[in-house]
C-alpha cells in the first residue's frame, strides 16, 4: 500500500459510522502473512550423513524444498517433532542455543564431525506451553539425529531458529494427533512445524539383510507405502491412527512408535481445505524402510 492509498483509505475509515462497517473495511485489509506449511520428512539414515545432496537424491529434494520455503514464507522457527526424541510426557526444548547431538553409535570418525550449529527459538517455543499446558520446558536436549541432518540440507544456512518438541513413548496414537491438533495456531504465527520420521521403519529386518549383504527391499514395503499414500489422500485419517491394526503389515512396517507417530502430529496440523504435495515420491529402495515426505499447505 503505498503513502496516497494509505492516506485515502484512513480518510474512508473516519467516515464510518458504525462497527459493522468498520468490520467490512478490516476484512478487506491485505493478510500480512501466509499460514505456514507442515512438513513430514524422512531423516534419512545415519549411514547417509557423510552424503552430499549430488551423492542422494533425497537430500537433493530437501535442499530445493527448503530453497522454495524460504523464497515464499517468511518463516521464524521450525519445530521438530523427532522420532529420536522420546520421553515420559511431552517435553519442548527451550535452550538459546541448540547442542548438536551424535545420537547414534559405532560409526566412523567422519560421522561425528559433521556440523549444524543453528539457534534455538525460546520466546517461540514457550508458545507450545500455552497451547499444550501439560507440555514440559526444558533446555536438557538438543538437535538430534531426526533433525540436524535433515535440517543441514534444508536450511543449510542455519538460518532458521529451531527447536524440538519430544514424543510420549507411552502415548496412544490418538494423542499425537490432537496434540498436532492443538498446535494449529502455530502455523498462524511463522512456525514451520516438521514431523520427521519414517512411513516404514523396521531396523531388526532391516539388519537381517544388511549382514547378509543384501540392501534390496523385501518387497512387501512398496505395498504398505502405496496404502499409506492412498489413506492421506482419501483424507483416511482414522485408519493412519490406528495404523497398527487397519492394515495387515502395520506392525511390520512400525513394530515401534517412534518414527511413524510424527506422521500423527503432522496430519493434525492439516486444515480442511489444504492440500497434500509430495516433495519425495520415489520408489523404495531399501529394505524396511521409507523416505515418503510431503508438505501440507494451503490450496495455491
Amino acid at each position: 500500500m503505498d503513502r496516497r492509498e494509505f492516506i485515502n483509505q484512513t480518510v474512508a475509515l473516519s467516515a464510518m459510522s458504525s462497527l459493522s462497517t468498520f468490520k467490512q473495511f478490516t476484512d478487506t485489509l491485505p493478510t500480512q502473512a501466509k499460514r505456514m506449511p507442515v512438513l513430514f520428512t524422512s531423516h534419512g539414515n545415519p549411514m547417509d550423513i557423510p552424503l552430499s545432496k549430488e551423492e542422494k537424491p533425497f537430500w537433493n529434494s530437501l535442499y530445493e524444498l527448503g530453497k522454495g520455503l524460504q523464497h515464499q514464507y517468511e518463516i521464524k522457527a521450525a519445530l521438530i517433532v523427532s522420532a529420536h526424541w522420546c520421553t515420559s510426557g511431552t517435553f519442548v526444548n527451550i535452550a538459546p542455543k541448540q547442542t548438536q547431538l551424535y545420537d547414534y553409535y559405532g560409526f566412523p570418525q567422519e560421522y561425528y564431525t559433521v556440523k549444524y550449529q543453528a539457534n534455538g527459538a525460546p520466546d517461540i517455543a514457550r508458545e507450545v506451553k500455552k497451547l499444550v499446558p501439560s507440555a514440559v520446558e526444558t533446555t536438557d536436549w538438543g538437535l538430534d539425529h531426526g533433525a540436524w541432518p535433515m535440517l543441514m540440507h534444508l536450511f543449510p544456512g542455519a538460518d532458521i531458529p529451531v527447536f524440538q518438541m519430544s514424543i510420549y513413548y507411552d502415548a496412544k496414537p490418538d494423542y499425537h494427533y490432537e496434540l498436532g491438533r492443538q498446535l494449529k495456531a502455530l502455523r498462524e504465527k511463522g512456525v514451520l512445524i516438521i514431523g520427521s520420521g519414517s512411513i516404514i521403519h523396521n531396523i531388526p529386518l532391516a539388519g537381517q539383510k544388511f549382514r547378509s549383504g543384501d540392501m534390496t527391499p523385501f518387497g512387501w514395503e512398496a505395498d504398505y507405502d502405496a496404502w499409506i499414500k492412498t489413506q492421506i489422500e482419501d483424507r483416511n485419517i482414522s485408519a493412519i491412527i490406528n495404523y497398527a491394526t487397519s492394515h495387515k503389515l502395520g506392525k511390520l512396517a512400525a513394530p515401534t512408535p517412534d518414527h511413524f507417530v510424527p506422521i500423527l502430529y503432522s496430519l493434525g496440523l492439516m486444515g480442511p481445505t489444504d492440500e497434500v504435495d509430495y516433495f519425495y515420491d520415489s520408489a523404495v529402495s531399501f529394505p524396511a524402510f521409507s523416505e515418503r515426505s510431503f508438505m501440507i499447505s494451503e490450496k495455491a
